[in-house]
C-alpha cells in the first residue's frame, strides 16, 4: 500500500478574547482574508458580557478616526482600511462614517452657576488623568491662533464666550465613526462568514504545550470553568487583558461621557472640538476640557477627563458617577445653549487600556513568541481602539494566515518589547 501526503492547509481553530472594537474587527479580517476557508477554519469571539458585544469602551468612545492619531506606523494603515471599509459596506449609513471638522476652542463659561466645581467631571475615582488625544499633533499640524473668529458654519458655540478657536490638521484628515455601530457591524460581516460569538463566556487563561497553543479557559459568572480547543488565540481584552496574562503591562483609566440630544429643529454642525473653558467670573478658577463629538444622526457626544477608578471583574460591573456626568453636561451647556437645551439621553462611562510604559503609551500588538506559537496580543489602545482597529486587525490576520506583517512595521509594539516573558 502507498499513501500520498495531503497538500490541504491544516485546520485552524481561532478564539479571539474580547468582543470590543479589536476583537470583532480582527474576526472581520481573519474572515476576509483571501486563506480563510469557511468549511475547514472555526473562528470564535468570546465575549464576558451576557449582553452583547461593544459594552465598553468600543460602544462608549467618541469615535474619532484622524491621520493625526498616535502611533504612526500603524495609523498609516488604519485610516486608509477605514475609508475602504465605509466604501466597501456602506459606511456612511450603517455606522456613521463621514469627514469632520476638528478644532480646539478656548473660552469662558456662562449662566452655569454650578460650574463653580467645573473640573469635577472625573467621577468618585478622583486623580484626574488626561486622555492625551492630541499627543499625536506635530506644531506643523496645528494653525495658528485666530483670535475670536469662529468658522462660518460653527454656530452652535457661542463666539462671544470665545476666547481663541485653532482648526487642528488639514481637510480629510479627521473622520468619526459611531464606535458602538461600526463594531456590531464588524461582527455581522463577520458572523456572514461563519464566525460564532459565544457570549457570557469570562476568559481566564490561554493554554498551550510546551510549544503550540492549545486552547482557552473560560467561565460564566454561574457555570464551572470550560475549555474550548485552539490552533491561534488572540487576547484583545482591552482593559481586563492583565487578569488573563498578568504580565502585560497595562493600567486602566475610567472616562465618563454623555450624549445629549438637542431639539429636533436645531442642527449641529458636523464639528469635533478639544475645548479648554474657564468659569464664569466669580465662579472659581478650575478649567474644564471636554471633547465635543457631534455626530451624523445629530446627536453630541460629551467625554470628559479621565480618572482612577478601580476596574472591576468584569464589564458589567463599570460604575457611573451622576455627579461626574452632570457636570460635563454643565461645561458645554456654559458655551452653547443649542446644547444646554438638549436632552442628555446616555450617562455612561469606560475603562481605557493604557501601557505602563513605551512611546505615548502603547499600543501592544503582535505575537507573544516566547508564550507559544499560535498566542497573539493586541491591547493597550488607549483612547485610540475606534482609530486603530482596522490596521491592527489586519497585520494580526496577516500573522496568522502569512506568518508574517506585510503591510506595517510594528516591531516596537511587539510584546517582547514590554515584557521578558512574552
Amino acid at each position: 500500500m502507498s499513501s500520498k501526503k495531503s497538500n490541504a492547509p491544516p485546520k485552524k481553530k481561532i478564539v479571539i478574547v474580547g468582543g470590543g472594537i479589536i476583537g470583532c474587527t480582527t474576526a472581520y479580517y481573519l474572515s476576509h482574508h483571501p486563506s480563510f476557508r469557511s468549511d475547514i477554519d472555526e473562528i470564535t469571539v468570546l465575549e464576558a458580557s451576557t449582553t452583547g458585544v461593544a459594552q465598553g469602551a468600543s460602544g462608549k468612545a467618541g469615535g474619532l478616526v484622524a491621520k493625526w492619531a498616535y502611533p504612526r506606523e500603524l495609523v498609516d494603515v488604519s485610516f486608509p482600511e477605514h475609508v475602504r471599509l465605509a466604501e466597501l459596506h456602506n459606511g456612511a449609513e450603517r455606522w456613521g462614517w463621514r469627514y469632520v471638522n476638528c478644532g480646539s476652542w478656548e473660552g469662558r463659561g456662562e449662566d452655569a452657576p454650578s460650574l463653580a466645581n467645573v473640573g469635577s467631571a472625573i467621577g468618585d475615582g478622583g486623580d484626574k488623568t488626561s486622555l492625551e488625544k492630541t499627543a499625536g499633533l506635530e506644531d506643523s499640524d496645528v494653525e495658528q491662533r485666530k483670535g475670536k473668529g469662529l468658522p462660518d458654519d460653527l454656530g452652535w458655540v457661542k463666539e462671544s464666550l470665545t476666547d481663541f478657536y485653532s482648526p487642528m490638521a488639514g481637510d480629510g484628515d479627521t473622520a468619526q465613526v459611531h464606535p458602538y455601530l461600526f463594531t456590531t457591524s464588524m461582527l455581522e460581516l463577520a458572523q456572514s462568514k461563519g464566525v460564532k460569538l459565544l457570549l457570557g463566556a469570562i476568559a481566564a487563561s490561554i493554554e498551550f504545550d510546551m510549544e503550540n497553543v492549545t486552547g482557552v479557559c473560560y467561565q460564566s459568572l454561574t457555570a464551572p470553568m470550560k475549555f474550548i480547543p485552539a490552533t491561534h488565540a488572540i487576547l484583545c481584552a482591552g482593559p481586563w487583558t492583565p487578569t488573563i496574562l498578568p504580565s502585560v503591562p497595562v493600567k486602566t483609566t475610567r472616562v465618563h461621557s454623555i450624549v445629549i440630544q438637542p431639539q429636533p429643529d436645531v442642527q449641529i454642525s458636523p464639528y469635533v472640538l478639544f475645548t479648554k473653558i474657564d468659569p464664569p467670573e466669580g465662579f472659581g478658577d478650575k478649567t474644564a476640557s471636554p471633547e465635543v463629538y457631534a455626530r451624523p444622526n445629530n446627536e453630541v457626544y460629551v467625554c470628559g477627563p479621565g480618572d482612577k477608578s478601580s476596574l472591576p471583574y468584569f464589564v458589567g460591573g463599570v460604575k457611573v458617577d451622576d455627579a461626574a456626568c452632570e457636570a460635563i453636561f454643565q461645561q458645554v451647556a456654559s458655551i452653547s445653549s443649542e446644547l444646554r437645551a438638549g436632552t442628555v439621553v446616555k450617562k455612561q462611562a469606560c475603562f481605557l487600556p493604557v501601557v505602563k510604559e513605551g512611546k505615548l503609551g502603547g499600543p501592544i500588538v503582535g505575537p507573544a513568541l516566547r508564550m507559544a506559537k499560535g498566542y497573539y496580543i493586541a491591547t493597550g489602545h488607549t483612547c485610540w481602539g475606534i482609530c486603530n482597529a482596522p490596521g491592527t486587525a489586519k497585520v494580526l490576520a496577516e500573522l496568522v494566515y502569512e506568518g508574517k506583517i506585510t503591510s506595517a512595521k510594528l516591531a516596537d509594539l511587539a510584546p517582547s518589547k514590554y515584557a521578558t516573558t512574552l
